[in-house]
């Protein structure tokens, strides 16, 4: 199959419980292994490299690649208040227009509309962190997470050591 006969970005509205636009790009052959990839904060889908994508649509994987909300092509909330980074430190969300799960909830979203029971999961930094929500919250929708540059949210665990 000619991988780049799959490559024009797509969109799909009123994903999710918010009914938000996500804009998404598919690669390989659609009845093969589903591999969701979650970019991080402010990142576009095409972080992800297209070579990485093609790569792994070359041994036997289904990627899809997207934006978030707030990124790219997708749903942007423009009338949102600013949240107070402060206070959400502090473990207070009621500054915050949409969380985590909320995210989670899109890429789920996103999975129900192109026919997916279950993928496999890929984060980048906060991509990993909707990951692992996704992995909590729905866990009948995970075959396999991977979660790279990311962290759990507690900051007991995961911090860089120091050495020399």
């Amino acid at each position: 199959m000619d991988i780049k006969k799959v490559f024009d970005e797509e969109s799909i509205q009123d994903i999710g419980p918010s009914r938000i636009k996500v804009v998404y790009q598919r690669f390989g052959d659609p009845t093969l292994p589903p591999v969701l990839m979650i970019m991080g904060g402010g990142a576009q889908m095409i972080a992800w490299p297209e070579g990485f994508c093609t790569e792994l649509a070359s041994h036997g994987l289904h990627p899809i690649r997207f934006d978030n909300r707030d990124t790219g092509l997708s749903t942007h909330f423009t009338d949102a208040p600013t949240p107070n980074f402060s206070a959400v430190q502090s473990g207070d969300f009621s500054t915050v227009t949409y969380t985590l799960s909320d995210m989670a909830a899109d890429a789920v979203g996103l999975m129900d509309a192109l026919g997916f029971d279950s993928v496999h999961l890929v984060g980048a930094s906060m991509g990993g962190m909707i990951a692992q929500t996704m992995a909590i919250e729905y866990p009948e929708r995970v075959r396999s997470l991977t979660s790279m540059m990311s962290t759990t949210g507690d900051r007991s665990v995961g911090q860089p050591e120091i050495c020399c």
